[in-house]
Formats: C-alpha cells, sequence, structure tokens
C-alpha cells in the first residue's frame, strides 16, 4: 500500500490500538506522543495521512495542525473528547480534514480513514465537464484548477470537489445531506459543522465580499445554493 500514517496521542493505549489496526490492514504507521515530535517525524519522513489527538503536552494537536499546514496539505484527521464542539471548529480553521469522537470502533476509524485518503486523492478521474464556467469563476476539472475574477487561486482537494458539485448545481438549494454525502462521502451526513467551515474558506477565497456573498448562499435550514 505505501501509505505511510503518522498517529500523535500521549495515549500509549490509544496509539497502540490505531497502529495495530492501520498495520495488520497494510499501512505503514509512525507514532508520536506530542506534536513536537510529531513535526520531528512529519520533517523526515514522507507522510500520507497525520491522525492526532487536540490534548497533549509540550504542543497540543491545534498549534501542531497549524505549523503542518504552513507547508504541507497531507490530510489530518484529529481526535477530539465528546463535546469538545469549539475545538472541531477550530481544528477546521486552522486546517484538519475531518475527526474523530472518542471513543471510536476500528469500523469508525477505518471508515475515516479511507474517505480522506480518498478525498486527498488528485488521480481520481476528472468531471466529464473538463470547464465549468458561472460568472466569474471558470474551473478546469481537469488540471484542477480555478481561476476567479481572472487570477487563479488555491484549493484543497476537498475545497475544489465541493465549489465542483455546487457549481454544477447552480441555481438548486442542496440539502446539507446531500452535499456531505456527496463530497465527503456515503459515510457522511450529520457533520453540518464541515460545511459551515468549508463554505466560510470557499467564500474568503471567491467572493468579493465574503459577509455578502454573490454565489454562495445559505438556504436556511435546508443547506446552500450557489448563484452564477
Amino acid at each position: 500500500m505505501n501509505i505511510n500514517v503518522l498517529v500523535v496521542d500521549d495515549e500509549k493505549s490509544l496509539r497502540d490500538f490505531v497502529r495495530r489496526n492501520l498495520e495488520v490492514r497494510g499501512y505503514k504507521v509512525l507514532t508520536a506522543s506530542n506534536g513536537l515530535e510529531a513535526l520531528a517525524i512529519f520533517k523526515n519522513e514522507t507522510i500520507q495521512l497525520v491522525i492526532m489527538d487536540i490534548m497533549m503536552p509540550h504542543m497540543d494537536g491545534l498549534e501542531t495542525t497549524r505549523r503542518i499546514r504552513q507547508d504541507s496539505r497531507v490530510p489530518i484527521i484529529i481526535l477530539t473528547a465528546m463535546g469538545e464542539e469549539a475545538d472541531k471548529v477550530r481544528a477546521f480553521d486552522l486546517g484538519a480534514d475531518d475527526y474523530l469522537t472518542k471513543p471510536f470502533g476500528v469500523g469508525e476509524l477505518l471508515g475515516r480513514v479511507k474517505a480522506v485518503l480518498r478525498r486527498a486523492d488528485w488521480s481520481e478521474p476528472a468531471s466529464s465537464e473538463e470547464r465549468i464556467v458561472r460568472g466569474d469563476i471558470v474551473v478546469d476539472t481537469e488540471m484542477h484548477r480555478v481561476a476567479v475574477r481572472g487570477e487563479i487561486i488555491e484549493l484543497t482537494p476537498t475545497e475544489f470537489n465541493l465549489l465542483v458539485y455546487l457549481m454544477k448545481n447552480a441555481g438548486k438549494s442542496i440539502h446539507h445531506r446531500a452535499i456531505l454525502q456527496n463530497v465527503w462521502g456515503t459515510e457522511y451526513g450529520n457533520e453540518s459543522e464541515y460545511l459551515r467551515v468549508y463554505i466560510g474558506k470557499l467564500r474568503q477565497k471567491i467572493e468579493k465580499d465574503p459577509l455578502k456573498p454573490e454565489y454562495l448562499h445559505t438556504e436556511h435550514g435546508i443547506g446552500y445554493r450557489f448563484e452564477g
């Protein structure tokens, strides 16, 4: 499989649980007990996925995520305790891709790992519609390139897939669940905080005034609508 996963948690039993269940399925797993150790490993190894706790000594998961995102788009799954909604949103704002709430089972772990790696894969087949134009936004789905008002903007794979899905359905009010299942995967459906964060990120990148969006409209109680 040749996929290196970095597991970061100060709880040895959890690190061992994740490592065993990933290694038996062909992943190569490296472990660290805090953010400082994780950054040292990250600089010296080729890592394809990071699974990391938030609450850790020396350097927590939020600061570690921020530092990793300064020069890498590697997928990051954060581990949170029940009820830490503010931490989830903060982690997403800093660039995390997904989260797992402790305690979690093997099935949930493997589902999240596969989904995050799938979304991060730029090599997926391009859309049958290679060029999508809506207003001032031009998307080249084959080159994974987006131009807004003539300027190329940088998007993560998830941001790109979300924008493409909404642009393809321009003018339609799309329910949260439909967006999540089409962009994130069939394993998702109730993670509305994902959409709030990612829609916010897209508005910052494509709207002239993110507070008065021209393209990405919120449909209260339903979901979102792209108007182009």
